[in-house]
This record gives C-alpha cells, sequence and structure tokens, in this order.
C-alpha cells in the first residue's frame, strides 16, 4: 500500500547525525538538545503534539516528557505516526519521561510508568526520572500559596524505596535508563551511595542567570549528564510562579550584545551557551522557527572563548522555578527544598 504521510526530513533541517551526544554510562547517545514538552497552562496538548512531529522532521531526536504536564497521549499519536512513515527508528530516538510525586508509594511507581507507555505508545523508555525528590502534590494551575495538607520533607529511606521501582523497571526492560530530577548534591550524595543502578542523569534549572557551577561540576563529576530545564530563563511564566526579584535572562546586555553578532534571537545565546559548556537544554516552543533555532546551535560555529567567559560572569544566582508548592508545614521558605546550607532539610 502506498505510504502517504505527510511526513519527511525537512530541506531546512538539522541532519541528526550530526548533532553532537552525550555517552551515557551504558554507551547510549543522548542528543545535546531536546525538545521540551511542558506547556504550562499558555499552549494546548495539541500545539505541543504538532510540534513534537514538526521537530522530530527538523532533526530533533530527544523529546523530554512528563506524565504531569498531562499531554503525553497526544504526543504518543504523534510519535506513533512519525514511525509508521518510516522518517524515524524507534532507537534513533531518545524520549524521556517522569514519574510524579503524588506517586511515589512502591505499589504506585511501576503503573505509573506504564501508564506513561501506554500514553507514549512506546514499549520502553529511554530514561525515566523521578521529578521531585518529595512526594508531595499539588493540583495543575494552583497559587504558589497553595500547600498539601500531607506535604513532608526528603525522607531518604521514602525516596530509596521510590527508586527501587524505577530499578525494577530497568529489570523488567521497560526503562533503559533511570535518573533524578530537582535533585541536590546532599541528596544525590545518598543516593549514589546506595543505588544499585546508579542515574545516568538530573534534569535541572540551568540557564545564563543561574549556573549552579557547583551542582552542575558536581554532575559532570560522577557521570550524572547535567540536563537543563528553562534553558532561556522563563520569560513567559505565568504571574502567579513570578517574584519581584526574578531576571530575565535574554535582556541581559551580555546575551543581548552576543545576539546582535550572531543575528539571532537572544534565546538562541542562551541554549548555543548550554550546549558549549556541556549540559543539555530542553527548551520548549511549539514555533518552528524557534525551535529550528534551537537545534542549529548543535552544529553552529562556537562561541568565542571571550563570549563564554563573558555570560559565566553574569550568573545572577536567580532560581526561577522555586517549587513553593511542594513546602511542607513549618518549612520557613522554598530555600528548605534546595539544601543551600548544604544539609538536607528536615523540619
Amino acid at each position: 500500500m502506498e505510504n502517504k504521510t505527510p511526513f519527511s526530513i525537512a530541506a531546512d533541517g538539522v541532519n541528526p547525525a550530526e548533532v553532537p551526544v552525550k555517552v551515557v554510562a551504558s554507551g547510549a547517545k543522548m542528543p545535546v538538545v531536546g525538545l521540551g514538552t511542558f506547556g504550562s497552562d499558555s499552549v494546548s496538548g495539541e500545539a505541543i503534539a504538532t510540534a513534537v512531529k514538526e521537530a522530530i522532521a527538523v532533526g530533533y531526536r530527544h523529546i523530554d516528557c512528563a506524565a504531569v504536564y498531562g499531554n503525553e497521549h497526544l504526543i504518543g499519536k504523534s510519535l506513533q505516526e512519525v514511525l509508521a512513515s518510516g522518517l524515524v527508528k524507534r532507537e534513533e530516538l531518545w524520549i524521556t519521561s517522569k514519574l510524579w510525586n503524588d506517586k511515589h508509594a512502591e505499589e504506585d511507581v511501576i503503573p505509573a510508568c506504564q501508564k506513561s507507555l501506554r500514553d507514549l505508545q512506546l514499549d520502553y523508555l529511554d530514561l525515566y526520572l523521578i521529578h521531585w525528590p518529595f512526594p508531595n502534590h499539588h493540583d495543575p494551575g494552583v497559587d504558589v500559596d497553595a500547600r498539601d495538607p500531607h506535604a513532608i520533607p526528603y525522607i531518604h529511606e521514602n525516596y530509596m524505596k521510590t527508586w527501587r521501582q524505577l530499578e525494577k523497571l530497568v529489570d523488567m526492560g521497560l526503562v533503559k535508563h533511570i535518573g533524578t530530577s530537582n535533585m541536590t548534591e546532599p541528596k544525590l550524595e545518598l543516593l549514589l551511595r546506595d543505588a544499585r543502578i546508579k542515574p545516568v542523569a538530573n534534569e535541572m534549572e540551568l540557564h545564563p542567570h543561574f549556573q549552579q557551577p557547583d551542582l552542575f561540576q558536581y554532575c559532570l563529576d560522577h557521570d550524572l549528564v547535567p540536563i537543563g530545564y528553562s534553558p532561556i530563563g522563563s520569560p513567559a511564566r505565568p504571574p502567579r510562579d513570578t517574584t519581584p526579584d526574578d531576571t530575565v535572562d535574554i535582556e541581559d546586555p551580555v546575551i543581548v550584545t552576543i545576539a546582535e553578532r550572531l543575528g539571532v534571537h537572544p534565546a538562541v545565546v542562551c541554549v548555543q551557551w548550554a550546549v558549549q559548556r556541556g549540559q543539555v537544554p530542553i527548551p520548549f516552543s511549539t514555533k518552528r522557527r524557534n525551535f529550528l533555532s534551537n537545534l542549529q546551535t548543535a552544529v553552529s560555529d562556537p562561541l568565542t572563548a571571550d563570549e563564554m567567559t563573558a555570560i559565566a560572569g553574569i550568573d545572577k544566582q536567580c532560581r526561577l522555578i522555586k517549587g513553593q508548592v511542594f513546602l511542607w508545614e513549618g518549612a520557613e521558605s522554598w530555600e528548605a527544598l534546595w539544601d543551600v546550607d548544604g544539609t538536607i532539610a528536615t523540619k
């Protein structure tokens, strides 16, 4: 039967074979730029699913998903369409998903992963992350002052119970690799000490105004790929999620000056800096020109050494995703989530 699928490799796309990769401990290759699929409240799931198809057509092979984004069932349809078209083979894709906070209980982990697999219409995931190290849940769209009455601080014994189930997912062949997200160095120290199957990546907020140099280097030193979310900052976040001290990376004079030299949008400079620094950015956009430009940074001429040094000097330690909704009763501030004094907060 004639294949009438409209999908084909875009003439102006990036050759996936030319996109650099990060080689994880198993030898598997993670493309250095991924497409994020969290659209907050501003973008429909259908628009994101369409962007996934178009992104694969322009050369993306790394798609970052999560159950809590509420769109995996739509993305699954897109993945099946491009796989059926012959444009790409499953083994050429790197698909990540994440376990949400309300599924940390031992009996919930495997069924939660199986649901993501059904929704994504896949037989396996390349990477499965624990989205947050807390089982603290909140309803979508709530104000940052909302609190889960059952919220608790990090308890390592409980986290390891969840981790053991992720290890079982690897044993079952449902997941190729497992990893962490929104972790800190003290928490990673405990996990690396106790894990039978080590994490291969930590997904964390990384952008020029929040470079996390110590945690970034810790990941590199321990063979953890640092995957960076919000790589251009997060200029389009809903007002409820912003604070007066937040800064905007793409308005920084250093970023703007480099963008003017290159003739690109400042957001592209942020992504190119991330790739060149050694992290794996997962920028989100449903606009073709934007996500194509983001991928092109992986095969573009590098920023100069002086430009990289200049960007290193604009770190404002501005954490945008503070996680207030995960706080527990008695926690004094959102900083308790991030072990800023080097110790894990227990109250």
